[in-house]
């Protein structure tokens, strides 16, 4: 498809990136009731599911997945979620293993390329509700599992019809070298210091897995994927994890009308993680590139984000 033009205008404030990223991601409110629901994995790990509805009995859903240490309570996944439950569509937050609030049973959590976790979640969905219609709404992480579930070798259910997907490190590789970046340090300090607080308890879980001189070497962010995520996901190292995980070599294959926005000015994210060359030669494929945004910032004025106003009318378009 060709490149989608954008309206998105922020205020002068929020034209900076880091201010948008910063804003959104710690001072943003977002209320919303939830009904969590504990899914038991075939490999006897879980997931939780937090469940928010339409005031009427709806045949929609969408399904929202989180980004790296996020879980399905940030203003990022309960703002999209609150704004398609006014407008009749149910909505799920999933909470990737660990993610919470309560350690997951495995060695294994989650990753970037986790889609047979997604799975699981939509053919539980599928095997237990009614929903005709199901859409998919991943944010960053979340986003490129979505984007890889969609392109895979699969059968994707003919109940789900469509995907947005926003702020996606598209070039797991090229995200990464961003994050370790002087400009990014503030945020690869702060993840790597939540990835490794979860870390820490699969010592005593876990001891014939991981050591204590491992996780003490995890110095970078980068050091927790060579430490614990390629090795617990079957990876050779972490060059082997970004390559196998990233999702941009699934676009061609995507078959359901899809959106990606990414901010020209999204910190996080490489040349190579804005796919316009695929979405030029995938009519399912659209892409929005908005100068301002940030990672996971499109703030406007009202309630809710520019990405929820565009993730509700691309919807409704297909």
């Amino acid at each position: 498809m060709p490149i989608l033009n954008t309206t998105y205008k922020p205020s002068f404030f929020f034209r900076n990136g880091n201010v948008a990223t910063v804003y959104s991601g710690i001072l943003r409110k977002v209320k919303l009731t939830q009904k969590r629901e504990r899914l038991t994995l075939s490999d006897g790990d879980f997931l939780d599911l937090d469940w928010s509805y339409a005031k009427e009995k709806s045949e929609k859903l969408v399904i929202v997945l989180h980004g790296l240490e996020g879980n399905a309570q940030r203003p990022y996944v309960t703002g999209p979620a609150k704004l398609f439950n006014e407008n009749g569509v149910d909505a799920v937050c999933v909470n990737f293993r660990g993610c919470s609030g309560e350690p997951n049973l495995k060695y294994k959590s989650y990753h970037s390329g986790a889609t047979e976790d997604l799975q699981e979640v939509i053919l539980h969905i599928l095997e237990n509700k009614s929903y005709s219609e199901i859409y998919i709404n991943g944010f960053s992480l979340g986003g490129n599992i979505a984007l890889k579930y969609l392109g895979e070798e699969r059968i994707i259910p003919e109940q789900v019809k469509g995907a947005i997907a926003i702020s996606v490190p598209c070039f797991l590789e090229g995200s990464a070298n961003e994050l370790h970046k002087l400009k990014n340090k503030p945020y690869a300090i702060r993840f790597k210091k939540h990835l490794v607080a979860k870390l820490k308890p699969k010592l005593l879980q876990f001891p014939d897995e991981i050591t204590t001189e491992e996780v003490d070497s995890i110095k970078l962010l980068r050091d927790f994927d060579t430490v614990y995520t390629s090795k617990a996901h079957g990876f050779k190292d972490a060059k082997d994890y970004y390559t196998k995980s990233s999702c941009l070599q699934f676009l061609p294959n995507i078959k359901v009308p899809t959106l990606i926005i990414n901010a020209l000015n999204d910190s996080f994210l490489s040349p190579e993680c804005y796919p316009i060359k695929e979405a030029k030669n995938n009519e399912n494929l659209h892409l929005e590139m908005p100068n301002f945004g940030g990672h996971v910032g499109f703030i406007q004025k009202g309630e809710y984000y520019y990405n929820e106003l565009r993730a509700l009318a691309f919807v409704a378009q297909i």
